[in-house]
């Protein structure tokens, strides 16, 4: 499993995490598409907004492994912001390699490529993998 250097571990000052510390013996966690409803809590929006911002801070718009990348929060944004970067696509494989869809992502937050919130990422090295 590849671990993601730099990338944050979770959300500064929350519960909400953005990586795993080692690889499940039983196999990764599948990736899901998750239903996002309009009555989510606006700390689960923020979350999402902050692991989509570490994506597009840390990836662009290259493709990149799932590796160590935790497959829950994923999974809140798989199928429309972020989406397979290969064909046949293993939901169950540490070595998928997937990609932000740049259109959906900037219209679903706008925050983040408009550079308007600040994650508080630089500001909390212990939050960093």
């Amino acid at each position: 499993m590849l671990k993601h250097r730099g990338f944050p571990g979770r959300l500064p000052s929350t519960d909400y995490q953005f990586v795993i510390r080692r690889a499940n013996k039983k196999g990764a966690t599948k990736i899901i598409r998750r239903e996002r409803y309009r009555d989510r809590a606006a700390e689960d929006r923020r979350a999402d907004a902050g692991f989509i911002a570490a994506l597009w801070t840390h990836f662009g718009e290259e493709p990149f492994e799932r590796g160590n990348l935790d497959a829950g929060r994923i999974s809140w944004l798989f199928g429309r912001e972020v989406v397979p970067a290969e064909d046949p696509f293993d939901p169950e494989s540490y070595d998928a390699l997937l990609k932000i869809d740049l259109k959906k992502a900037e219209a679903s937050f706008p925050e983040v490529f408009a550079e308007t919130e600040d994650f508080g990422f630089d500001d909390d090295e212990e939050d960093w993998a």
